[in-house]
């Protein structure tokens, strides 16, 4: 059967409110970035911990599993435009708040927590919208495009970041990050004012009864896993750069993104449709395998080069988002792709704080070989339990029944 056609890149720009939904992404993102490794550089200098460094960085993700809980059906009956506006500001002003004089670790770890609860919020408000602009022919294109600007934020955000962070201090790039915010905030302005997807309020109630329907069906459960644990135990190597090598976690967090973006190039313009499916478990051992030599203390060139090809593994879930797109209800797509990132970002806060605890009492490289090991021990438990129950696809299978 032939590969259907897909839309290029110029043909999401020429379709409406793409552009400012890209816009105001990139900057989230680019906040992200500079605010997070000023976080966690500020943080390791005041208590010298991997741990506290880890968390930092990482634990707003340990909230998302709070609000995937209590929020999330606000993804889909909530208005985009005022809900991703809000969600900026209130990141803006969180941000700016990190960077006061004289707070302690404990508040900044607070704050931070806060910002993990609302952004499962936002997962789900953007991409939901996202797949309303494109509908789901485009989808994997679009989702392809924000992952490789998401890449090219990163690189440029951890390069910058890195570089402002020496040079100048933390607390002003975090007063830089929440500018950026800000920026994010006017750019969404910009699209066109939509109703929800869904009727009725958002409630615990209404969040937990969309949640339950979404796990009940093994096919998407074997999804999700696979998009949220061999990601997550990566993320926890990522994690402990900072500890690794303080002086050049800007240039192993820049790599990283570099080989993301390598990784959705290939994925979502470069193999045809027939074969992606099948590449979905490689990347995931692509994914975990190169940290093993972390252990061994290369120099840093090889340990760059080692982190970027790892990262292209990240092309997976690329892949694994177009398979739970196809396996759920339209009414439902902003709350389940708002549960996949809800629960990714989670994963990788317990990853990283596991990684942190596991540095903190031998060594940030044996550390890194152990999420290695883990992630790829998960990948093998998915791929045979999923072969078994489907019996023709791994971790993507073809064809699945629906039934729990």
């Amino acid at each position: 059967m032939p590969d259907t056609p897909r839309k290029s890149y110029a043909d999401l720009f020429r379709t409406p409110e793409f552009s400012p939904l890209f816009l105001s992404t990139s900057a989230n993102i680019a906040a992200q970035t500079v605010s997070g490794l000023a976080l966690g550089t500020l943080v390791f200098r005041a208590t010298d911990s991997p741990l506290l460094s880890a968390l930092s960085m990482f634990g707003p993700a340990l909230a998302q599993v709070l609000g995937a809980t209590l929020f999330l059906s606000g993804a889909d009956r909530l208005p985009p435009r005022a809900t991703l506006t809000g969600l900026s500001l209130a990141f803006a002003a969180a941000t700016a708040a990190l960077a006061l004089p004289g707070l302690p670790v404990w508040a900044m770890l607070a704050i931070v927590l806060a910002e993990g609860m609302i952004a499962s919020l936002g997962g789900g408000v953007r991409w939901g919208l996202l797949n309303e602009i494109l509908t789901k022919d485009g989808y994997l294109a679009g989702r392809s495009l924000f992952n490789m600007m998401s890449g090219v934020m990163q690189i440029t955000g951890y390069a910058a970041g890195g570089v402002l962070v020496t040079l100048l201090s933390p607390r002003l790039c975090l007063l830089l990050a929440a500018g950026l915010y800000g920026a994010a905030a006017g750019l969404a302005l910009l699209l066109t004012h939509r109703p929800p997807r869904a009727a009725g309020r958002p409630s615990v109630t209404a969040t937990w009864r969309a949640n339950a329907l979404l796990w009940s069906a093994r096919p998407r459960r074997h999804v999700y896993l696979a998009l949220w644990l061999p990601n997550g135990l990566v993320v926890g190597c990522e994690s402990l750069y900072v500890s690794y090598d303080p002086r050049a976690a800007g240039t192993l967090f820049a790599c990283a993104a570099l080989g993301m973006l390598a990784g959705d190039v290939t994925v979502g313009r470069l193999l045809p449709a027939r074969l992606r499916p099948r590449l979905g478990v490689p990347l995931l051992v692509l994914l975990a395998t190169p940290y093993l030599a972390l252990f061994l203390r290369p120099p840093l060139p090889l340990t760059a080069v080692l982190v970027a090809l790892a990262s292209v593994g990240f092309g997976a879930s690329l892949v694994q988002q177009e398979r739970l797109v196809t396996l759920t209800p339209d009414e439902l797509t902003g709350h389940a792709l708002g549960l996949h990132s809800a629960g990714m970002l989670t994963a990788q806060g317990l990853a990283a704080t596991l990684a942190g605890t596991v540095a903190q009492f031998t060594s940030p490289a044996t550390a890194m070989t152990a999420m290695a090991v883990a992630s790829l021990a998960v990948t093998l438990t998915l791929t045979v339990a999923s072969r078994r129950d489907a019996g023709d696809g791994g971790l993507l299978p073809r064809r699945v029944p629906e039934a729990a």
